[in-house]
């Protein structure tokens, strides 16, 4: 079969444009303290990859008050249908004061085209969010109106059907939550790290070193045969039928087009000649950005690793609608680049 050019992907979910990220403000020795005296100022809560949503299923935007009332509550703990009243734990106004910056629970994500600041309120996690499913719910009585049936999601759950101003905020905040939690400390010499430039980066109280949030890169690739059949893989780690595109870390000293072929080659022992390029994706599950291909097969033999991937299979569009529909095959959730891969190549959106 001849091979068809396909355009890049765009408009990926958690990859969409966003509100300026305004880095010049970072440094201010007062953005975060003059953003939490700003009624106008909007905050993001995040916890454990997962973000606090409305009835509708929308992010739920809280003024300052709101935020550091759901924060003093710890409305985070809350398990499914608990109730947490934190109407009584701030006022409209009751914002910190004087020149030292709030502790490292905010963040500041962006500005909008006003001038209003756009935070995140970090909260803890002793009750980790499921990645499928139900959500954790919790009833929260905020300062700024009434009782709200609120739930805790994950990003990975909800992150296609949030808006793209939404969705880039979120994908922000994940990432930087993740990163603080796993880099208290200095990677040169042990010793506790700060918090500085408003959430987007850490320094050694020792040294003095700076650090910044870690992004690894990673190849995800959708290979196709002379066919125009689909190679596709399930990991030994992954529940029953949930099959997917191959994917893997780029090493050190490597390329990305390199990183697909060694990665295909090792878990399924298919060879790959033509590597393109389709489109990028951050993936703060807890920090890459995954790197899209398409790549061509130049040999069609699998044989899995055993270890990384329990099986692979060539799929042609018919194969996988029947798959699909009899519930063999388990497609990645539809805000992943994987995703967006398998229906390039399929033509269309495909129906779970």
């Amino acid at each position: 079969m001849t091979h068809v050019t396909r355009p890049a992907l765009t408009d990926l979910p958690l990859a969409r444009a966003s509100v300026a990220r305004a880095a010049e403000l970072r440094d201010g020795p007062r953005v975060l303290t003059d953003a939490l005296a700003d009624r106008r100022t909007r905050v993001l809560a995040v916890r454990d990859g997962g973000l606090l949503l409305d009835g509708d299923g929308a992010v739920r935007w809280l003024d300052p008050a709101g935020a550091r009332a759901l924060l003093a509550a710890g409305a985070a703990v809350g398990e499914a249908g608990a109730a947490t009243d934190v109407r009584s734990a701030g006022a409209p106004g009751d914002v910190p004061t004087g020149d030292a910056e709030p502790h490292d629970v905010w963040l500041l994500l962006g500005a909008e085209d006003d001038g209003a600041r756009v935070l995140a309120v970090r909260l803890p996690d002793e009750h980790p969010l499921p990645v499928r499913g139900e959500p954790a719910d919790v009833l929260v009585h905020l300062p700024d109106g009434p009782v709200t049936r609120g739930g805790w999601h994950s990003l990975r759950a909800v992150g296609a059907g949030l808006d793209a101003h939404d969705a880039g905020l979120a994908t922000a905040a994940v990432a930087l939550d993740a990163w603080h939690d796993r880099h208290p400390r200095c990677p040169r010499c042990g010793a506790p790290t700060r918090v500085a430039q408003a959430g987007w980066s850490r320094v050694c109280e020792a040294d003095g070193s700076e650090h910044y949030p870690r992004t690894d890169p990673a190849v995800i690739m959708a290979v196709v045969d002379d066919d125009d059949r689909l190679l596709l893989g399930h990991a030994a780690a992954w529940p029953a039928g949930r099959w997917s595109t191959l994917a893997g870390f780029v090493e050190a000293g490597e390329s990305a087009e390199q990183a697909v072929r060694r990665e295909v080659a090792e878990e399924t022992g298919v060879e790959v000649g033509d590597v393109e390029y389709a489109g990028s994706q951050p993936w703060p599950f807890p920090g890459s950005l995954m790197l899209g291909f398409r790549a061509r097969a130049t040999s069609t033999r699998v044989q899995v690793d055993g270890v990384e991937m329990a099986e692979a299979r060539w799929f042609t569009r018919e194969g996988l609608v029947a798959a699909v529909a009899s519930g063999e095959v388990l497609l990645p959730g539809g805000a992943s680049i994987a995703r967006a891969l398998v229906e390039q190549w399929f033509g269309r959106p495909i129906a779970d």
